[in-house]
């Protein structure tokens, strides 16, 4: 049986005991695999590469390298937040990359989704390849694959075509030098979450909203540009900061905005305005395979709506998807 199959056999991990048992495991496996080696680990900050950190760093300590590649595709304060959280509270060998327009020169002009996913994560790649070079010693790359990302890469479909290709996943490079450590890659999102808390991590850590590995990459559809990408950045904030004040940050698994690259005309200080739309969406789910729509109240989409139209230049309309997975993908890209 393939080592990315997970056995029939093998029981869902939904409490501590469990957790317990699959951390002791997991980390035995680890240090035969790595032995006396260092690991380079691609720390987004993401719940899946904490709980891969605090896993490696559980069995192998300072071995492990964390490297936080800023692609300029993060969310509005989101590198800044991983260097406070690793690098200062949880004392992690971190490395911070601003390769901001590496990638954006890069991702210029093009369109198709897959293509920008491969990109993002051939230069992934790449860049932690350049790292390790300045490095001893470096042997073994670590990532937060999880099962939905092999599932919905390399498994085959009724169809026999994958439902899309994660950067952890298909943008990896055949002659890549390094070994892959991915001691989490048969769980699903929820036993992630269950592993992260017995792992002691912070609760608000083990639950934080998910983001995809090309980040805004993938919610700015269509050809990438600065200034849509920006526009796309303050309207996620603005999203962010009105679902915590009204409580929706702990009830909704995931939401954000995506802006497509196409312009509708609008009135803004009594002129012709043509803007982007913004678009939000908001799913529950417990595993990434199914999603179900969040009911919003209208008065916070009233409120989201005023604020991203008033604040974010370039943006003159908010829509909200009520596309449940299936048939729609969680993300929009």
């Amino acid at each position: 049986m393939s080592n990315n199959v997970r056995p029939d056999s093998m029981q869902r991990i939904t409490t501590r005991e469990l957790a317990d048992a699959f951390i002791a495991e997991q980390v035995a496996a680890v240090r035969a695999q790595v032995g006396d080696k260092k690991v380079l680990l691609a720390l987004s900050g993401g719940v899946d590469s904490s709980v891969v950190a605090a896993l490696l760093i559980k069995a192998i300590g300072k071995q492990l390298v964390c490297v936080h590649v800023n692609h300029g595709l993060m969310r509005k304060g989101e590198s800044e937040d991983v260097i406070k959280v690793f690098g200062q509270e949880l004392d992690a060998n971190l490395v911070y990359v601003d390769a901001t327009d590496r990638f954006l020169d890069l991702l210029a002009g093009v369109s198709d989704p897959e293509k920008k996913r491969k990109i993002i994560g051939g230069e992934f790649i790449k860049v932690f390849d350049e790292e390790a070079a300045k490095l001893e010693g470096i042997d073994f790359l670590a990532q937060g694959t999880i099962y939905p990302d092999i599932l919905e890469s390399i498994k085959a479909a009724e169809s026999g075509k994958p439902v899309k290709s994660h950067h952890n996943v298909g943008g990896l490079p055949d002659e890549m030098a390094m070994e892959l450590v991915e001691p989490v890659k048969l769980l699903y999102k929820d036993e992630v979450r269950v592993v992260g808390e017995a792992l002691g991590l912070p609760h608000a850590m083990v639950y934080r909203q998910p983001f995809p590995g090309p980040g805004l990459g993938v919610r700015c559809l269509g050809a990438i540009t600065r200034d849509r990408l920006h526009a796309l950045r303050e309207a996620d904030a603005i999203l962010r900061e009105e679902f915590d004040k009204c409580g929706l940050a702990e009830s909704v698994w995931q939401y954000f905005i995506s802006v497509p690259d196409m312009k509708s005309v609008g009135v803004r200080n009594e002129k012709r305005y043509e803007g982007w739309p913004a678009i939000i969406r908001a799913v529950n789910t417990k595993d990434a395979m199914t999603a179900t729509i969040e009911e919003i109240p209208y008065a916070v989409l009233h409120r989201i709506t005023q604020r991203i139209t008033a604040e974010v230049e370039g943006i003159n309309r908010v829509l909200y998807d009520l596309t449940p997975k299936p048939t729609g993908t969680i993300e929009w890209e």
